[in-house]
């Protein structure tokens, strides 16, 4: 335990006995816990296979996205590492939007490869922001 000071917690009377001092162990009260709210939408969920060590893949597309689409366009992303025998090899990027189930934006498997930026971000724009440019990935060509 740290020296010195402590810190109460909001609402906590700061000369209130602590739990170490009176020994006891007290229950939390779940009543007063003021639960998360839902991922705001649009979101997106990266899922990767940790077994392949693709988390730093995940975090650079997770990066690249939210450069691209900054809040308020999206406003969460979320990296879920996945660790079985089923979801071996699984790279999905999914786009969350209110009010319907996920839409699949790419599948490693499906797709034959990762994701290339500039596709993943034109099917991505298409679905939450249309019409907007994407600069040099929206050029055809090389």
């Amino acid at each position: 335990m740290a020296d010195g000071p402590s810190c109460p917690l909001p609402g906590e009377d700061a000369n209130a006995v602590s739990i170490e001092q009176t020994g006891e162990k007290l229950a939390l009260d779940q009543t007063a816990f003021i639960p998360p709210v839902p991922l705001a939408s649009p979101s997106i969920t990266i899922e990767f296979c940790d077994r392949c060590r693709w988390l730093h893949r995940a975090t650079w597309v997770s990066t690249e996205l939210f450069l691209t689409f900054p809040p308020p366009a999206l406003k969460a992303i979320s990296i879920v590492p996945l660790n079985s025998e089923e979801t071996g090899g699984r790279f999905r990027v999914w786009l969350n939007l209110e009010g319907t189930l996920p839409h699949l934006m790419w599948d490693r498997k499906t797709e034959g490869g990762f994701p290339e930026l500039k596709i993943l971000k034109q099917r991505i724009r298409d679905s939450i922001l249309p019409g907007k440019s994407l600069g040099h990935s929206d050029k055809k060509g090389a």
